[in-house]
């Protein structure tokens, strides 16, 4: 088996042979299987608690969205809503992982762009969503794991 896929498949593994301090190898792979989870979870959570708001008003972003040059803004307004709401939703069930991740991702790099550009806010006032879209490409890579709908039905993409 290639040094890469080792390191990809047992986390106490790394391209330089192994840890410094082995010990905490066993540590480590334990950790793997409930990090993946709690990393889907918590990113779900949170898009489930800022698209709440949003679905109870969906047409409340009409000018921010035509603002950034998404016209009409009272589609995509509850568009945002329900997609932002929905894929938080998704990732907590770990059903359709990837595609609400990606579909989700997709959200995240629009409010990058209005609040670094448009705004002029820059990394400060973008920085929730630059850390939520690396959230985001880690599930994207890695899928709904081992305690995820989709590991129970048997399919993932």
């Amino acid at each position: 088996m290639a040094v890469d896929q080792i390191s990809r498949t047992n986390p106490s593994r790394t391209r330089a042979g192994g840890l410094v301090m082995p010990a905490l190898g066993g540590l480590w792979a334990a950790l793997a299987v409930p990090a993946d989870v709690i990393l889907r979870i918590v990113t779900g959570i949170a898009l489930v608690a800022h698209g709440w708001g949003k679905v109870l008003d969906p047409f409340g972003a009409v000018a921010m969205v035509e603002r950034i040059g998404f016209v009409p803004g009272a589609l995509w307004s509850p568009l945002l809503s329900f997609s932002e709401f929905g894929t938080g939703v998704l990732l907590i069930l770990g059903f359709l992982t990837r595609p609400a991740a990606i579909v989700a991702l997709i959200i995240l790099l629009v409010t990058i762009y209005f609040h670094w550009v448009v705004l002029g806010q820059g990394y400060m006032g973008s920085e929730k969503s630059i850390l939520w879209s690396a959230m985001l490409l880690s599930i994207i890579a890695r899928g709904g794991g081992a305690l995820s709908v989709d590991r129970a039905i048997g399919r993932q993409l």
